[in-house]
């Protein structure tokens, strides 16, 4: 009977061990330079395939645990990574594309052949649904953080069509414009999803065209970014 009670008390300490390996990580997400509080951020740890969303104040909370990496994305930012080597609350700053883009060129990361998320975190959309008897199904937090998930899901989506669609390479065709030049361009006319979906190729060449007329009849100083977010005296 020894042994098996050693072992058993074996497997307890190591189940117990395990337990508390894992834990919750909070924090907070800004926009950095300016300390906005960022909602609706997507974060998921890559190793343990944990997800959450930032929510109204900036909070998030995940399940995760020391030498995990978190990735932190959101439309209009560039998606952050961090590795985790302790547990204590953290601040993460999201630069925004267009800063972004004034420092160094940035190539779009997202692939939509790659991007499935029913097909990923099929749990998000079954949480997600609202049951007229299930009052839990309308109020709990976590049925609430699932259809934000799922609303995040929808807008990457439909951010990463855009990419699909509105290209370097095809832009690049129609006007005579190359690296940051370029990419300031595509920036400042970016179509929507819903004109895309709207309109055919000739359409898009058309609104690309007449785009860059009204960047060539901008001022000089107007045509970068670095210049439509420069504060005027």
């Amino acid at each position: 009977m020894k042994p098996k009670l050693y072992i058993i008390t074996l497997l307890l300490i190591a189940a117990a061990a395990s337990v508390n390996a894992q834990g919750l990580l909070k924090g907070t997400i800004e926009e950095n330079g300016s300390n906005t509080r960022l909602t609706n951020v997507f974060i998921r740890d890559i190793n343990n395939k944990q997800i959450s969303i930032a929510d109204k104040n900036g909070n998030f909370t995940i399940g995760t645990e020391t030498g995990h990496t978190l990735v932190f994305d959101s439309p209009g930012y560039v998606s952050d990574t961090l590795y985790l080597i302790d547990m204590t609350p953290k601040k993460i700053r999201m630069a925004t594309l267009t800063i972004a883009l004034r420092e160094v060129r940035i190539s779009s990361g997202r692939q939509q052949s790659n991007f499935d998320p029913r097909q990923e975190y099929p749990e998000v959309y079954e949480k997600s649904k609202v049951y007229v008897f299930s009052p839990s199904s309308w109020f709990s937090k976590e049925s609430k953080d699932a259809r934000r998930l799922k609303r995040y899901f929808a807008t990457e989506e439909q951010e990463r069509y855009i990419d699909g669609v509105f290209t370097r390479a095809y832009v690049s065709s129609l006007v005579p414009l190359k690296g940051q030049e370029l990419d300031d361009f595509m920036t400042m006319y970016r179509p929507s999803y819903d004109f895309l979906k709207s309109n055919n190729t000739a359409s898009l060449a058309a609104y690309i065209n007449d785009s860059y007329k009204r960047y060539k009849a901008l001022p000089p100083n107007q045509r970068s970014l670095q210049g439509l977010t420069t504060p005027t005296n």
